[in-house]
């Protein structure tokens, strides 16, 4: 499963809002909408991301592990 968790926190310790992000920054609203409801985004609009908040992959998004996940390791 992939958690958004971390892109609120990164959005945290930088001082900005999802408001910021949208009208300042130009992210559009239905990205926003999708990591609110833990829907995919794209590569691309992860890339984007990272470039505009100024971070890694791993400060927008993280995986775990849940039993659903095939047992695959």
């Amino acid at each position: 499963m992939i958690s958004y968790q971390p892109f609120y926190r990164t959005l945290t310790d930088r001082g900005l809002t999802e408001y910021a992000l949208i009208h300042r920054m130009g992210v559009s609203a239905n990205t926003l909408y999708r990591i609110k409801k833990g829907e995919a985004i794209s590569t691309r609009t992860l890339g984007l991301l990272c470039a505009l908040l100024h971070c890694r992959v791993e400060e927008v998004l993280e995986y775990i592990r849940t039993e659903n996940d095939g047992g695959r390791e």
